[in-house]
């Protein structure tokens, strides 16, 4: 496995579109030169020594150096060692609802921001346990498959909204379904599924869905976002979302149907609002779950590799160094000998 030590380094890498583009310019310029000085077929004639190639071939070999200077510096590494590693916890999957409604703010800042917030905090407090994300509106799909890499967790989970879904409303059952089929085969772990949601259960079928998820050994814990004396759902233009009769619509959290389907999956209800005691419940609920011992392949004493980056760094320099920027005379020379 290749990683890089100081992978601030790479940021030079910018310079190189912007050389290719000096050179392009630079090129231009020196052709609107000659066109301005005489004839191209005659300059040609008598410049027989000027190369068309060899200064474009130059440039790219000292850009290929400066690219390869800029990894060393990086300071490339090699995993030299894979070794496994047994850990005990969980697994949990969330299923985060997006739908429009979702970006009221009776909770500071919205429904939305405050889910993201929660589940980050919660990912921070996990140590041996692994996640994976759901995303769900009037559909569901597996925004990130369970993993123990917290940090690509939170990357995913940034990049999470409501245009992700064309499909609006909201499909508990369909996502509580899906979690279900996205544990790992393990057994023995205590498993998690985490609705974060407003309620507004539009299809039906989330009880059914909760005891199906029980049978098969997991729990489901409800997140309830919201008030349930409801709020208008902002555009992003100032105004917020209408209905046919230009009425504005209000989203309310449905308190009732997140407790029954709680209860359903042999979870909890935990009311989210704008203080921190939802994610406290919630760490302590996720505790008494049972832990089971799973095993991650990580890689471990990592070898640097710049010396390769840099050897091969300098054959290209010296390469440049060889290729001249017009003919070689003598060539030029042998080639006229023959044609006579």
């Amino acid at each position: 496995m290749l990683r890089f030590e100081s992978p601030i380094y790479l940021y030079l890498l910018i310079a190189v579109p912007l050389l290719a583009l000096l050179r392009l310019l630079s090129w231009r310029l020196r052709k609107r030169k000659l066109r301005a000085f005489g004839d191209p077929r005659l300059l040609s004639s008598l410049m027989p020594d000027v190369s068309r190639y060899r200064p474009a071939v130059k440039f790219w070999l000292l850009v290929a150096a400066y690219v390869l200077l800029v990894l060393m510096l990086a300071r490339p590494q090699m995993g030299s060692k894979i070794s496994r590693e047994k850990r005990n916890g969980i697994e949990a999957i969330i299923c985060m609802d997006i739908s429009n409604s979702m970006l009221a703010q009776d909770v500071v800042p919205s429904r939305l921001d405050k889910s993201k917030l929660l589940v980050e905090n919660l990912i921070d407090n996990f140590t041996n346990d692994k996640i994976g994300l759901i995303v769900f509106a009037g559909d569901a799909f597996v925004q990130l498959p369970i993993t123990s890499d917290y940090v690509s967790a939170k990357m995913f989970l940034q990049n999470i909204d409501p245009s992700l879904i064309s499909v609006q409303g909201t499909d508990l059952a369909r996502a509580i379904d899906m979690a279900s089929k996205s544990f790992t085969k393990q057994e023995g772990v205590g498993r998690a599924i985490i609705v974060i949601t407003d309620g507004e259960d539009h299809e039906g079928g989330a009880l059914e869905a909760a005891k199906e998820a029980r049978k098969r050994g997991m729990n489901v814990f409800i997140l309830g976002v919201g008030d349930p004396k409801g709020a208008p759902i902002p555009l992003g233009d100032g105004n917020y979302l209408t209905n046919s009769q230009g009425e504005t619509v209000m989203t309310a959290l449905n308190t009732r149907m997140c407790q029954e389907v709680a209860s359903a999956g042999s979870g909890t209800y935990i009311h989210v609002d704008n203080t921190g005691d939802a994610q406290e419940k919630l760490n302590d609920s996720l505790a008494r779950l049972q832990r089971g011992e799973s095993e991650s392949v990580i890689y471990s004493e990592y070898d640097e590799q710049f010396q390769a980056f840099g050897i091969l760094a300098i054959l290209l320099l010296m390469a440049e160094i060889c290729v001249l920027e017009c003919r070689n005379p003598m060539l030029r020379n042998i080639r006229l000998f023959k044609k006579k």
